[in-house]
């Protein structure tokens, strides 16, 4: 059996994603100890030369307590507000705390809006880069005080949002750290025979069914946010670590190969497969609504009724260019060639099997590892 060493051996940039009740510790103000002990760990990782980026929660609660506001009141407004408020305060810890250890950060807050548009993630890409190969650690958090949706609406959680990051940005591993020490078999608060689950493969319908709800009053991240956050990194070949923030030094002694909380394997085959589809030559293309965009970007699988129409004439499993209001967002291999897929266009899945019958093997055009988004 590979050791948990072994499989993070090659880990070359990974991303920390810490939540409400680590940051605040379980109460409403940021915790200045607890903060400084991610950017003393971190030091250490990039001592290691791994590079890493980070996804920090606790604006919203942040800013409430800040602003004397009832916890998670439904006014959208003031949740607006209490992040803005509370971003300033929080980056402001964040920079105090790496400060001590001769590290500098940057904000980065991003809508979903900035992950569909190409020339905007090209350019968040380059900033990216360029903030890693000066030492930057880039901070990033939902753009909550401009969202026109209710907070949360776009990524759900910043557990979906640090999966995004990490696949955008190649991340080889996903660290979340939780009030919770992994992925149990079952509610470790109500049943004294759960035990932690160390490693998981496949994510089947046990494992999703085992997944926990809702955690604390200022977070809005549950096992089950996780769970959706490790397939979107597995579709993207990134393992993730699901680990307690109160395990001592958790992230220098977890991205380092210790066996603290619970792996969620990656295929490298996927990583590789993906690679080798930007490179190749397109042979058509296939253009997409902005329901189907949204799906990519979470790592889902084509559906005929996303799809408005197949352009050029190409066969099953050639390349082909995935267009969204005129920008290639990404490249795939479709199971069906150019003229079912006309045929099937913006069609249900049930529909479109009716209509293609035993060609139809399955309800996706493309399958979520055959899509390659582009950077």
């Amino acid at each position: 059996m590979v050791s948990r060493k072994e499989q993070l051996a090659n880990v070359e940039r990974v991303v920390i994603k810490v939540g409400t009740s680590s940051i605040t510790q379980g109460g409403s103000t940021p915790s200045e100890a607890f903060m400084d002990l991610v950017a003393k760990q971190i030091a250490e990782i990039k001592k290691a030369g791994i590079e890493v980026l980070i996804v920090s929660s606790g604006a919203v609660g942040i800013g409430l307590k800040a602003m004397n506001a009832t916890p998670k009141p439904n006014e959208i407004p003031i949740k607006q507000a209490a992040a803005s408020v509370g971003q300033g305060i929080l980056m402001q810890k964040w920079n105090d705390s790496f400060q001590k250890f001769g590290l500098n950060v940057a904000q980065i807050l991003i809508t979903l809006d900035d992950y569909s548009d190409r020339d905007t993630v090209l350019n968040l890409n380059n900033t990216i880069t360029t903030l890693l190969k000066y030492d930057v650690i880039p901070i990033f958090n939902e753009n909550d005080a401009i969202c026109i949706k209710e907070i949360g609406a776009a990524f759900g959680d910043n557990d979906t949002l640090s999966a995004v990051i990490a696949s955008r940005a190649d991340a080889d591993l996903l660290v979340i750290l939780s009030d919770v020490a992994g992925l149990y078999t079952a509610n470790p608060n109500t049943d004294p025979d759960a035990k932690l689950i160390d490693t998981v493969g496949e994510i089947t319908q046990e494992i999703e069914d085992i997944a926990g709800g809702p955690g604390t009053k200022l977070g809005t991240g549950g096992m089950k946010t996780k769970i959706k956050a490790a397939k979107i990194c597995q579709d993207a070949g990134c393992m993730m670590i699901i680990a307690s923030s109160s395990e001592n030094d958790v992230i220098s002694r977890t991205v380092l190969g210790e066996q603290i909380g619970t792996l969620f394997t990656a295929d490298s085959a996927i990583t590789k497969k993906r690679r080798w589809m930007k490179s190749a030559k397109s042979n058509g293309k296939i253009i997409i609504d902005d329901g189907a965009m949204k799906a990519l970007l979470e790592h889902r699988s084509l559906l005929p009724v996303g799809i408005k129409f197949a352009e050029g004439t190409f066969e099953p499993g050639e390349v082909v260019d995935i267009e969204c209001a005129g920008t290639v967002v990404a490249k795939g291999c479709p199971d069906y060639g150019s003229e079912d897929i006309n045929r099937v266009r913006g069609m249900r899945s049930d529909v479109a099997k009716n209509v293609l019958g035993p060609k139809m093997k399955h309800k996706d055009i493309i399958l979520s590892e055959n899509i390659a988004l582009m950077p």
